[in-house]
C-alpha cells in the first residue's frame, strides 16, 4: 500500500526509519548498509526527499558512527553529509501517522502469524504502533505462546519495520496477578495510548 502511495519501496524503507527515529541521524553507506539497498537508490531518494523538505541534511563528523571503510570515504569526499527527518515540514506529523497507521494494518498479517503458534488471551500494540514514544514497550501479550517461534516471528517484524521491538509475555495467571496488585508496569499499558487486536482478558 505505501509503496504505491510513495511510489518506491526504497523511499517506503528510508521514511519509516526517519520517521520512526526523528532524532537520530545517517549516512548514505549506513543506510545503505543497514536497510540492504543499493547505494545509488538511496543517494536519489534522500535527494528527493531532501528536496521534498521531510529531510535535511548537514556536514557530517565523519569520526562518528563510521566503518573503516566510510572514514576512508568520507576522507576522498564521496560522502560528506548526513541527514535527519525534518519535523518542522509542514506534513511531517500527517505523513508519519501514516506511516504508522500503514505498521498497524501490517500488523493483521501478524496477528494471524501469532495466533498460530499460541492462544492468545491479550494483544495489545502501543510504543511505536501508536505513536507513543514514552511507552516501555512494544506489544504485550498474555496467553500461551511458543517462546521460540515468537522470537522469530517478532525478529521478522523488527526486519519489516526496520526498528527493534520490545514486548512483554506474561502467562494468564501472572497477569491477573499484576492487574490484581494495581501493577505499576502493567496499568501504565493499560491506561496509556494503546490498540488492543485481541482481548479475551477483558481489558476493553
Amino acid at each position: 500500500m505505501l509503496e504505491k502511495l510513495f511510489g518506491s519501496k526504497t523511499r517506503v524503507k528510508i521514511l519509516k526509519l526517519f520517521l520512526i527515529h526523528p532524532l537520530d541521524k545517517y549516512y548514505i553507506r549506513q543506510l545503505s548498509r543497514d536497510l540492504k539497498l543499493q547505494l545509488n537508490s538511496v543517494r536519489r531518494e534522500l535527494e528527493n526527499l531532501e528536496g521534498f523538505g521531510i529531510l535535511t541534511s548537514d556536514a557530517k563528523d565523519i569520526n562518528h558512527g563510521e566503518t573503516p571503510a566510510e572514514k576512508k570515504a568520507s576522507a576522498t569526499g564521496q560522502e560528506k553529509k548526513y541527514y535527519r527527518a525534518n519535523p518542522n515540514f509542514v506534513l511531517f506529523d500527517e505523513i508519519k501517522a501514516l506511516i504508522v497507521k500503514a505498521q498497524i494494518l501490517y500488523e493483521k498479517d501478524f496477528v494471524r502469524k501469532l495466533q498460530a503458534i499460541g492462544k492468545i488471551k491479550l494483544l495489545v500494540l502501543t510504543g511505536i504502533f501508536v505513536n507513543n514514544p514514552n511507552s516501555l514497550i512494544d506489544i504485550l501479550l498474555v496467553g500461551k505462546i511458543n517462546k521460540i517461534k515468537l522470537v522469530k516471528l517478532i525478529k521478522e517484524l523488527e526486519i519489516e519495520l526496520g526498528k527493534e521491538i520490545n514486548f512483554t509475555v506474561f502467562n494468564p495467571q501472572e497477569f491477573k496477578y499484576r492487574r490484581d496488585i494495581t501493577d505499576i508496569f502493567l496499568y501504565g499499558i493499560l491506561e496509556g495510548r494503546k490498540l488492543i487486536v485481541i482481548d479475551e482478558a477483558g481489558v476493553s
